[in-house]
């Protein structure tokens, strides 16, 4: 359908003003469509032509002001509305449309454990029109009134609290002012759990299948919810904006969750059916959090257009670390933000794609390009930058100036410029010129220290490669003489670094140092080296850091230089090895083991039948070797934590267990632990890990074929939910079987959504994909490498943004790091017409491919 140009939308808000949407919709016409009715009135302020977007499976009747429109006049997914005159309008749509499989649009589920269906809408960023016909785009908000007919057992939910009349029939209460891409309604037979809290109705909703696990972690979410939800209150002057507050774990969720004001719908594996560790906990605390944050910033004070959604992501990244550490038992939130999201905004900007946080609005021309950027940057980068904002002109001006913006721009729209206005009233700091050096570049700042001693003191320099000033602490860490392997703080002092290059230097007395961290604390978004001393240092001594943000910023430092071809992989496998045994932090335990098993085992190191790049001692390093060094190292890490295990060491252990599974190279182990249905020391293996198992068993070969099929079935029958489906496909797609192989790729690359069989959702869509390609399966899968490039475009086609980006990211065959891969993805960017969707995605696949071929060639220099 076509996108909607920035100018369409800035001319059709010079046209008209909306009021208010009255909303029918009917669940009850099949498993395959919905009734859609929509009545919308709105005012033109002159004479002129627009029009309604609306993208149904057949537009029944359109009246304006009374006047029958021709439903054959609907172009794609526009109906014209010509000779509008000044004053007021009503527009009558009744359609019928299209439920989704997608997670786009109205989404709709059947849960294979009880044969119960649920529907959910997710209307970001321009689906809308797939349920209801609207003036989409953010600056046009109304009131919504929705009443909403479903089989007379279901429950509906809103954005406004929804009350039942009749069997079957609800009514939502209307909602202040709001976007058309933030109205939500689910529908099912929800299981629930309700409270209330500060005088408003609070609840958390998962479908019924899932009802043991939301019942057992309810208080925990509930009392995270309430913690969040009165600290923003302490710091924001504006209250809570809407009547309810509804949190609703939803299946095949494409997000993590959507800010849908008073129903904030989450991806359902945040109902956890598995043990997880306490920072898979403090991962949906920050989602419960970040988006509790957008309920003000980005519901209350809505962008003005997509250029902007920094101000909604970035914002809600930063407060919900930050308000989490400050309000829960979760203190440690920054140290998982610079592990497992830092390294997200790095790498993005870092490609051909990047964008500053805040693009010139010329630079999203349409919704198709903005959809784009909901990345790395926009997240990841943006928290950063406003973190660095915090530390730069200080917390109570940073609330002062977010305050301000609330007070003059609630229930309406603004830009960048209106935020910067607010900020520059609360200091007198020139936020203004801040942003122009933040806000509007690109690329990462690198800062390299250089330490000399003199005659009585030592120095350090600093120098600076990039365009951004900087406000820094650098920690500066003495071996401890009693425990070499113990490092301790001796000082740790703040610097500022011009926006110029150059050198900032600072001078001490004598003696200098063991190790120097630049921007200890991490408030700021730059990549960080080390004088030789001090990797020296580090490679002896990591894990006896005594901060975990210090050891995560030393360990993001490692990682950059990896990637950069300044540290050679099996160096930070080596301190992997090393440290790793002894480090108690649970989220740098997990991104370490995720960076050394997926980029260095996977793409930076060879397997063994293609190359044998030497170690310094002549060694043969390969993929092999380094999944044998990380599964010595989980053996570490699970022999340290036997004995009764619960909280942080069970966290580890788990950690461990993961690691081990995933490293395998045989079935030793990880067969018996199938077998006995247990981890000796422990854990009990839960269907998370049972999958696990039997999805690196099937990569493996681990036996004949027919007895792994049966055993995948088995464990089916034994776990016949979503969950279960979802790892029975992935585990079938892994078999090394050319017909397991073909059925695989044909599931995956159908777009017929009615046939016999039908394509695929879209999480049966990444759970094929994840299972088709292994490292160890390459000349089995060689043939598919060609294929894709041609397969791809015409499934994004057909299949749509979603789906394009699962077949960019999921089904994109990365484990091929050879220059016929990279061949071939360019020639499909340069002819094979890919999706703006699915061409981003190849765009940093390739990138990616590119700097690991540079890494493999580096590996193979003598």
């Amino acid at each position: 359908m076509p996108a909607l140009q920035r100018d369409e939308a800035q001319t059709r808000a010079q046209l008209i003003d909306v009021h208010h949407y009255d909303i029918a919709l009917d669940l009850t016409r099949g498993a395959d469509r919905f009734g859609s009715h929509t009545v919308i009135q709105f005012t033109a302020r002159t004479a002129g032509d627009t029009f309604v977007e609306l993208k149904p499976a057949e537009l029944h009747s359109a009246t304006l002001d009374g006047r029958p429109l021709d439903p054959a006049a609907l172009d794609d997914n526009r109906l014209p509305l010509t000779g509008l005159t000044p004053g007021a309008h009503e527009l009558r749509l009744d359609a019928t449309m299209c439920y989704s499989r997608t997670g786009e649009g109205m989404h709709r589920f059947t849960d294979p454990a009880d044969g119960e269906s649920y529907v959910y809408t997710q209307l970001f960023l321009d689906d809308v029109q797939r349920v209801f016909g609207a003036f989409d785009q953010p600056d046009l908000k109304a009131v919504f009134a929705l009443t909403v007919t479903a089989p007379t057992d279901w429950t509906v939910l809103g954005n406004g609290i929804a009350t039942q009349g009749d069997p079957g029939h609800w009514t939502l209460a209307p909602t202040p002012l709001i976007s058309t891409y933030l109205v939500a309604v689910a529908a099912g037979r929800w299981h629930s759990v309700r409270t209330e809290h500060a005088g408003l109705p609070f609840g958390i909703h998962c479908r019924r299948s899932l009802a043991p696990h939301l019942d057992a972690d309810a208080e925990e979410i509930l009392d995270l919810t309430r913690r969040c939800f009165d600290r923003f209150h302490e710091i924001f002057e504006e209250p809570y904006p809407f009547d309810s507050y509804d949190q609703a774990f939803v299946p095949e969720f494409n997000a993590g969750a959507m800010e849908n004001p008073g129903l904030v719908t989450f991806r359902d594996e945040f109902v956890f059916r598995s043990a997880v560790t306490d920072t898979e906990r403090q991962t949906r605390g920050m989602v419960i959090a970040h988006e509790m944050a957008h309920m003000w910033f980005g519901d209350l004070v809505t962008l003005q257009w997509w250029d902007d959604i920094w101000l909604n992501e970035s914002f809600a990244e930063y407060m919900g670390y930050q308000v989490l550490s400050e309000a829960t038992r979760f203190s440690d939130t920054w140290t998982d933000f610079a592990v497992a999201r830092k390294g997200w905004g790095y790498d993005a900007d870092q490609r051909p794609s990047t964008h500053p946080v805040a693009p010139d609005p010329d630079d999203v021309p349409d919704t198709a390009s903005a959809l784009l950027n909901f990345d790395g940057i926009s997240y990841a980068k943006g928290a950063s930058a406003l973190r660095q904002l915090v530390a730069w002109m200080g917390e109570k001006d940073f609330l002062a100036g977010i305050n301000d913006h609330f007070a003059r721009h609630r229930f309406g729209n603004a830009a960048l410029a209106d935020f910067l206005d607010s900020l520059g009233r609360a200091t007198d700091r020139d936020v203004h010129a801040w942003a122009a050096r933040w806000l509007r570049t690109t690329g990462v700042d690198t800062l390299t220290p250089e330490a000399a001693t003199g005659h009585d003191t030592w120095h350090i320099d600093v120098h600076h490669s990039g365009s951004r000033p900087h406000r820094i602490a650098v920690g500066a860490y003495d071996q401890d003489l009693t425990d070499p392997g113990r490092l301790v703080l001796r000082d740790r002092f703040e610097l500022d670094i011009p926006a110029e290059e150059g050198r900032t230097r600072r001078a001490f007395p004598k003696p200098a140092p063991d190790l120097l961290v630049l921007n200890d604390g991490d408030l700021t978004y730059v990549k960080v080296r080390f004088d030789p001393a001090s990797w020296q240092t580090v490679a002896r001594s990591l894990s006896g850091l005594p901060d975990p943000l210090t050891r995560a910023v030393v360990w993001n430092a490692a990682r950059d230089m990896v990637r950069d071809g300044a540290l050679a992989p099996t160096a930070y496998l080596d301190a992997a090895r090393t440290h790793l045994p002894h480090e108690t932090d649970l989220a740098i335990l997990q991104g370490v083991l995720a960076f050394a098993r997926t980029q260095i085992a996977d793409h930076y190191l060879p397997s063994p039948k293609l190359s044998t790049p030497l170690e310094q001692g002549g060694t043969p390093i390969d993929r092999h070797t380094a999944l044998t060094t990380l599964t010595a190292l989980s053996r570490d890490i699970l022999r340290r934590t036997e004995g009764p295990a619960h909280g942080r060491e069970a966290g580890l252990r788990l950690t461990a267990v993961r690691a081990f599974i995933d490293s395998a190279t045989t079935p030793e182990g990880i067969q018996d632990w199938l077998d006995d249905g247990s981890v000796p020391g422990g854990p009990h293996l839960d269907p998370e890990l049972r999958w696990r198992i039997l999805g690196r068993l099937a990569t493996l070969g681990a036996g004949p074929l027919d007895a792994l099929r049966a055993t995948i079935d088995a464990e089916l029958a034994r776990d016949p939910g979503a969950t279960g489906r979802e790892g029975a496909a992935r585990c079938h797609a892994a078999l090394p079987d050319p017909a397991a192989k073909q059925a695989a790729w044909d599931a995956l690359f159908t777009t017929d959504e009615t046939g016999e069989k039908p394509a695929l959702s879209n999480y049966l869509f990444i759970a094929t994909a994840t299972g088709f390609w292994a490292p160890e399966q390459h000349e089995l899968l060689r043939p598919y490498v060609a294929r894709y490039f041609t397969a791809a475009p015409a499934l994004a086609a057909a299949r749509g943004p979603a789906l394009a980006a699962a077949a960019g990211r999921q089904a994109f065959p990365d484990t091929f790091v050879e220059d016929e891969t990279l061949r071939l993805g360019e020639a499909c960017l340069a002819d094979g017409q890919p999706t703006p969707a699915l061409r981003r995605k190849l765009v940093d696949q390739l990138d990616d491919l590119r700097r690991a071929l540079k890494i493999r060639a580096a590996a193979d220099t003598p």
